[in-house]
């Protein structure tokens, strides 16, 4: 490295984000940025460690520790702090598609594993490849690339999310013909539809890379459900392989009483609705569902919950709490949380921010759980009634829940957002092409291998491995081109 005592002699500066009450006026991402002097001297801050874990992309004790796209940290860290923005950008790009979506939404498994993390605050591994794909795209090295040379091979993408376009650009690179379908109106999935624009800017960021990804040859359909407006009979035919990466879209549901009152619905409705409205009218056309002056309840302690407080917040939210079924996590590493695995730590995130400073406290109420919704006389919701548990180890040593006495709580509530995670991919194409489930109901098909149990049909991302990260998406997607490009060529060298 090019300062192995950097970590010794700067510390962890991250940028600050907007003030939170300033923030909540706009739907304007909230990230700000370090000056390029300071995002020089964190990249300094990353040892020579030796066997550098912020890039292995492990599994360990069910989360991910280290990159799954096994991104260079350590190389493009010495490039930062050396001023060599280009040659950083190279060794990013070879592993990430798409480092603009990563740098603002993923949350940093690097940085959970980075070494300086056992003693000290770790690298800014997140903020520093945000910085440099920005500076990129500012100084205009970020430009369309089209492959030199075309196959005859026609590909169908089925899903526009992370794994779909990181799958798309893979194929398009190796000469393929690539289409992408989308069924919402708007191409990028959950980036588009599934995560706000304060956190992800719908047109400068994501659709400019859909611009590009356009420029370079790849044909995306969108307001096209295959299956439904595109026959399933027609894709075989028209396509010689088909790469499935649509998600898992299924929200968890909540069966208890009540559950069907208006005023109850999915997380996911919630915020897709809105950010379609923002894009379409700037939220004049009112299509979708304000929180304005009502008492908001989201039951699921996420990130999709955290997006649902921010959005109700800039709604105009009375007030608004998320309740956690599990503890509050401790303020450092447990015994049995420790490093390299994903640090289970307590903090806020920038919905939790937004409201400790408008209301003064963390609106999470942790091991609390549903007992039931209650409506008024015209069928809308009203109260939810909750109880307090503790969690104990069986005789197996598994943790059961079990409910306090004396803990019942009665909420107002206006409105009630389900964000308790997803199950698995819808049926309807799944089941039209015979594909085979694993017990999870996901698509059948073998992690590096892809293949389902149709021959020229591929899974990737959250279809085949169920609800989980954007950065493995785009492990998915790159790793299923390359299964798809070897079965149409043999050859798998040039994807």
């Amino acid at each position: 490295m090019g300062k192995s005592t950097g970590f010794l002699e700067y510390n962890r500066e991250v940028p600050k984000d907007r003030e939170p009450l300033e923030r909540i006026n706009d739907w304007n991402e909230f990230h700000l940025e370090l000056t390029e002097e300071k995002q020089r001297l964190q990249g300094a801050r990353c040892m020579d460690c030796g066997v550098p874990y912020c890039h292995s992309g492990m599994m360990i004790a069910g989360g991910a520790s280290g990159c799954p796209i096994h991104n260079l940290i350590p190389e493009w860290n010495d490039m930062i702090y050396k001023g060599l923005w280009k040659e950083a950008l190279v060794r990013l790009l070879n592993t990430n598609n798409f480092p603009e979506f990563t740098g603002r939404v993923c949350p940093a498994p690097c940085e959970g594993a980075c070494t300086v993390g056992l003693n000290e605050p770790q690298v800014t591994i997140k903020t520093n490849e945000c910085t440099i794909i920005d500076h990129a795209f500012k100084e205009g090295w970020i430009t369309p690339k089209p492959p030199k040379h075309r196959t005859d091979k026609k590909i169908a993408v089925v899903g526009s999310g992370p794994a779909g376009l990181a799958c798309a650009a893979e194929l398009n690179k190796a000469g393929h013909n690539v289409t992408v379908y989308e069924r919402a109106d708007r191409i990028g999935g959950l980036l588009m539809y599934g995560i706000p624009n304060m956190k992800l800017d719908k047109i400068d960021v994501v659709q400019r890379r859909v611009d590009l990804m356009t420029a370079e040859g790849i044909n995306f359909v969108t307001s096209t459900e295959v299956g439904k407006d595109y026959p399933v009979a027609d894709l075989k035919v028209d396509y010689d392989a088909v790469v499935l990466c649509g998600g898992a879209t299924k929200p968890r549901d909540l069966p208890v009483e009540g559950r069907n009152l208006r005023g109850v619905d999915f997380a996911i409705n919630f915020l897709s609705a809105n950010t379609k409205s923002l894009l379409d009218s700037n939220l004049a056309d009112g299509n979708y569902t304000s929180a304005k002056d009502k008492h908001v309840v989201i039951i699921g302690g996420g990130d999709t919950g955290t997006d649902c407080v921010a959005t109700s917040i800039r709604h105009g939210c009375k007030s608004v709490l998320q309740l956690e079924i599990m503890p509050k996590p401790p303020a450092t590493r447990a015994a049995n949380n420790p490093w390299p695995e994903w640090p289970k730590t307590y903090k806020l995130d920038y919905g939790q921010e937004e409201a400790v400073a408008l209301y003064g406290s963390d609106p999470r109420q942790y091991c609390t759980t549903t007992k039931k919704i209650v409506g008024d006389a015209n069928g809308h919701v009203k109260e939810v009634h909750t109880v307090e548990i503790e969690w104990r180890a069986d005789e197996a040593g598994r943790m059961t829940m079990k409910e306090i006495p004396g803990t019942e709580k009665v909420l107002p509530a206006d409105l009630v957002l389900l964000a308790m995670g997803f199950l698995g991919p819808d049926d309807l194409l799944v089941d039209q092409l015979g594909l085979e489930r694993d017990p999870r109901s996901n698509v059948k098909a073998d992690y590096g291998v892809y293949q389902t149990s149709v021959d020229n049909i591929f899974a990737a991302g959250d279809i085949r491995r169920g609800q989980s990260l954007v950065v493995w998406a785009i492990n998915e997607g790159r790793e299923a081109a390359r299964a798809c490009h070897h079965y149409l060529t043999k050859n798998s060298s040039d994807c």
